[in-house]
């Protein structure tokens, strides 16, 4: 087995056992999970896989490529969160492969072992293969770029250039131009500073050609499909608004201030956030030595840029979101593999050693914060029984970290000092996934009101929201459409007036705050309740005006 392909099974298998344990434990996440699950579910209720529909109307907001894949599993599997959420987790298991694969390729196996641990072991990470969003998608589609056009400008070989542009292909597919636009903007700067320090091969006009022609045959056959379907004006809205626009311009209310991604880096990468100043103190170091490995350099410098570049630009952005900056974690964890590399190679760093013990002490910070707020505030019982799992998770990781300190300390620990934390936040996110999470669906009261919708409705009943978040949930787990009576609502539900949803169907349930509701002149039955939030009933004589 060569030494690149061990460490792409090393990457992949801790990603896997990061994202597959519990992946179906628990009901989707409202908004954006159970927004985008409904989507997939109404191509199988549709048998439209051009036009994306939600809530039974065309949807212009994403491109389609998690939507088919996770259709397709839906269709294997059931429309479970298993199903959704499984494109993300086999996306974040081929990440975790491919930067093992692409790091030992050029610095050997230790170091890409390094890189794909690091990377599958981040808290952001872990935590985005087990959405049912496109963002790991995109992540793997970006990285792909990246890794191929290095290789395309350090080789001079034009099919690595090709690859790239395929792999961009399928990121436009995932979530638009930003693909492209991101891994342009991480290898056009590292092309222009690794060509001032040594040879550097630019693309040749067949490598230009080829790519754009590879990545037009992905992108363009299903943006013509739907523009002979629906006309232009879906394409404008969908790259114009929905992409350029989030950067232009506020989308959905997500803004953000410009420091907006120092506190998600910071806790994204956690635990191995401790060791990044350090590891960016060595690439400084090794950068401005006179003599360097030249290999080690171009990897430096494609770390250093590719961390720097999309956290300005995503910064700069008006529309803000986490998972928007998740695409450069694995300059990160390259930036850190090239790192305890090192320290392997000399044997033992105070710097890192000082760097582990910060890990425990942030962990008891963190854990004092929650029980002074959890004092203050006098949480419900609810809340305070997830104190354990969280205890659990808190005292792996501590005793990770002091086992990675003593380990780093010693000589002969420091090649595998890295892994004891590595296991530790694998324990901690499975604790999560498997234990804490399903104690969270008693703060999930939309799917048990809606289970009892689907056990009463009747052809001709309506469902609506009113004045309560939850509308995408609503409608993942009943039927379309459902009717928002309430402009606060989320995407996908029918924005309208009460009286003209209420007062024309034959029965109306209502999902609205637990109190008194307006009879509109009708009757109203109380159902059932399931937190702060009310099911009821509208029946009996039409509304009078």
């Amino acid at each position: 087995m060569s030494k690149p392909l061990r460490a792409a099974l090393v990457g992949a298998a801790i990603a896997a056992l990061a994202t597959l344990p519990g992946l179906g434990v628990g009901t989707l996440w409202d908004n954006s999970e159970t927004a985008y699950g409904e989507v997939a579910r109404e191509i199988l209720l549709t048998g439209d896989w051009i036009v994306m529909h939600s809530n039974g109307h065309p949807w212009f907001v994403q491109p389609p490529l998690y939507f088919w894949i996770a259709a397709i599993f839906a269709k294997l599997f059931g429309v479970t969160s298993f199903a959704l959420r499984l494109p993300s987790a086999l996306a974040t298991i081929a990440m975790g492969g491919m930067t093992g694969y692409a790091v030992a390729r050029q610095r050997g196996t230790r170091a890409g072992i390094y890189a794909g641990v690091i990377l599958s072991t981040c808290l952001m990470q872990a935590i985005m293969g087990r959405l049912a969003i496109m963002d790991a998608l995109l992540d793997l589609a970006v990285s792909l770029s990246i890794f191929w056009w290095f290789r395309a400008l350090e080789t001079g070989r034009d099919r690595y250039a090709v690859y790239g542009w395929i792999a961009a292909g399928f990121g436009f597919l995932a979530k638009g131009p930003v693909a492209p636009v991101a891994a342009l903007l991480v290898i056009v700067p590292y092309y222009l500073w690794n060509r001032r320090m040594e040879r550097t091969y630019a693309w040749s006009p067949r490598a230009w050609i080829a790519g754009l022609a590879g990545f037009v045959l992905i992108v363009a056959p299903w943006l013509v499909l739907l523009g002979m379907r629906t006309g232009l004006g879906s394409i404008v809205t969908l790259i114009g608004h929905y992409t350029i626009g989030r950067y232009t311009g506020v989308i959905e209310n997500q803004a953000g201030p410009i420091w907006y991604y120092i506190p998600v880096v910071i806790l994204g990468f956690f635990p191995w956030i401790a060791f990044l100043p350090v590891a960016a103190a060595f690439a400084v170091q090794r950068l401005r030595a006179n003599s360097v490995d030249a290999n080690l350099a171009r990897l430096l410098r494609l770390a250093v840029v590719w961390a720097v570049v999309p956290f300005l630009f995503f910064s700069f952005a008006r529309t803000k979101l986490p998972n928007y900056i998740a695409l450069e974690f694995p300059a990160f964890a390259l930036l850190l593999a090239l790192y305890f590399d090192d320290v392997a190679r000399r044997g033992s760093s105070r710097a890192a050693t000082i760097s582990a013990g910060a890990v425990p002490v942030t962990v008891a910070l963190v854990a004092i914060g929650v029980a002074l707020f959890a004092r203050d505030n006098r949480l419900t019982n609810d809340t305070l029984a997830l104190v354990p799992d969280l205890l659990v998770m808190g005292g792996a990781i501590v005793a990770g970290s002091i086992l990675t300190t003593v380990m780093l300390a010693l000589r002969r620990g420091s090649t595998f000092g890295l892994y004891a934390l590595a296991a530790a936040m694998l324990v901690a996110v499975d604790v999560l996934a498997i234990f804490a999470v399903p104690q969270t669906e008693r703060f999930k009261p939309i799917p048990k009101l809606a289970a009892v919708i689907d056990r009463l409705r009747r052809p001709g009943d309506a469902v609506a929201i009113e004045h309560l978040a939850g509308g995408n949930a609503l409608l993942f787990y009943t039927a379309p459409p459902v009717y928002a009576l309430s402009p606060h609502d989320g995407n996908g539900a029918h924005h309208v007036a009460p009286r003209s949803i209420i007062c024309t169907a034959r029965r109306v349930f209502v999902v609205a705050p637990a109190g008194p509701l307006p009879t509109y002149g009708r009757e109203v039955r109380f159902i059932t309740r399931a937190g702060k939030a009310a099911l009821v009933l509208y029946h009996g004589p039409a509304c009078t005006s």
